[in-house]
């Protein structure tokens, strides 16, 4: 192994800006080519549009990262790996259209004894079926001219403990050689690296991990209505549960799911398995149960409401959060942006506030951020918490609200819940 490398990203989002920060730390050449121009500028001026990304940062690596829209500058790169977005199409089908973007641009370029690598969460068979082909497009080989593997990404945005170098690597190549090289590259900035037998594998793997989230939120979100009617509160339930040192893990319930992982990778597995003649009933269930999630806060809203003898119909009602998770500015599939709609549809007039979002846009209307001052929580006629942000004082917000729908039971602490209502 050499001590530097000239290292090639596609694509400098929440997967890739992580990657070509700590490939360069270790004094590598990085080359980051994405298609918006905005993110090159933003770079390329050292400024982060990544939450967990400082602009002190990209100043310390500058001399050795560099952004454009030029797949030209990868032809000495000695690794690249492709970290694009993989979503799902309106009929919930696969959209690899990034994936093969990046394949074909990348193919006329191919050097031999490169090394190519794919991130982006897919169906297993993605790698050998879908980016092999347009790689081998104009003659090299993998395997034999250049080197293929699929290594999932593990990257948690907001998350304070797990980061990119502290989570272990999976990693599965074409062929072993393509499965050592792959190895060797990550570990420059990855200690701990487990390899699989093949791509198809690791691809795998990674749809089983947000799966797994996604039916066990899809069974606690289910259990929370039904606790919910029976006068039971879930979230002590679960408390209770968790003491469980063994055959028990804790999921919580919510206003619905976010981000680019569970809402859309398991459906990636659904697709392909009805190539093979099966259904996914789990899936398809999980995601049912998930997406309702954003009604049932409505209809919480409107029954606490209704007991305060006002209709939903030009209410005000102030949402607090509407990143999917909390202290990220991430709006990816939020289930607030439904919750909001739901809202808006029925009549009420709504207002937000998220220190991490100053503005958002939703059917061509923008949205601005409203200060939070003991004012506003008391103009509106419900408050509504659907991201638990660090930075709130919950005391503050259950002491002004009329009433507060609390989805993510931030006021566990509060003794006097006689205007809150939970999830």
């Amino acid at each position: 192994m050499k001590k530097s490398f000239k290292i090639g990203i596609i694509g400098l989002g929440y997967i890739g800006l992580p990657l070509a920060i700590e490939f360069a730390k270790k004094g590598n050449t990085v080359i980051g080519i994405d298609i918006n121009q905005w993110r090159i500028d933003q770079l390329n001026q050292c400024t982060s549009f990544i939450i967990d990304i400082k602009d002190a940062e990209l100043k310390k690596i500058s001399k050795k990262f560099t952004a454009s829209t030029d797949y030209n500058l990868l032809k000495d790169a000695e690794a690249i790996i492709i970290c694009v977005p993989t979503p799902l199409d309106k009929k919930e089908e696969p959209d690899l259209t990034a994936i093969e973007t990046a394949g074909e641009a990348l193919a006329p370029i191919l050097q031999k004894g490169q090394l190519v690598i794919l991130e982006s969460t897919s169906y297993p068979g993605t790698t050998r079926e879908v980016l092999l082909p347009r790689l081998e497009a104009h003659g090299l080989k993998a395997g034999k001219d250049f080197n293929l593997a699929f290594a999932p990404e593990r990257i948690d945005p907001g998350n304070k403990k797990y980061k990119l170098t502290n989570v272990t690597k999976v990693v599965g190549g074409l062929t072993p050689a393509c499965t050592e090289r792959a190895k060797q590259l990550y570990g420059m900035i990855i200690p701990k690296i487990l390899t699989v037998s093949s791509m198809e594998v690791a691809e795998a793997e990674k749809l089983l991990e947000n799966i797994f989230r996604g039916v066990n939120i899809a069974l606690i979100n289910e259990i929370a209505i039904l606790y919910k009617k029976m006068g039971i509160d879930v979230w002590e339930v679960i408390e209770a549960a968790k003491t469980k040192p063994y055959g028990f893990m804790p999921f919580y319930p919510g206003p619905g799911i976010g981000g680019h992982c569970i809402p859309a990778d398991p459906f990636y597995l659904a697709w392909k398995a009805r190539q093979h003649g099966l259904k996914t009933k789990f899936i398809h269930l999980a995601g049912k149960i998930n997406n309702s999630m954003p009604a049932y806060v409505v209809e919480l809203i409107e029954q606490g409401l209704k007991q305060k003898k006002k209709s939903l119909k030009s209410s005000r009602i102030l949402i607090l959060g509407v990143a999917y998770k909390k202290d990220v500015s991430d709006l990816r599939e939020s289930p607030a942006l439904t919750v909001i709609k739901l809202l808006e549809k029925k009549g009420a007039k709504v207002t937000y506030n998220d220190p991490f979002v100053r503005e958002f846009k939703q059917a061509n209307k923008t949205y601005v951020s409203q200060k939070l001052t003991k004012k506003q929580l008391k103009a509106a006629d419900c408050t509504v918490t659907l991201t638990d942000h660090s930075i709130y004082n919950y005391q503050f917000i259950a002491k002004n609200s009329k009433l507060l729908v609390d989805t993510r039971n931030t006021t566990k602490n509060i003794k006097n819940k006689r205007n809150i209502i939970k999830l």
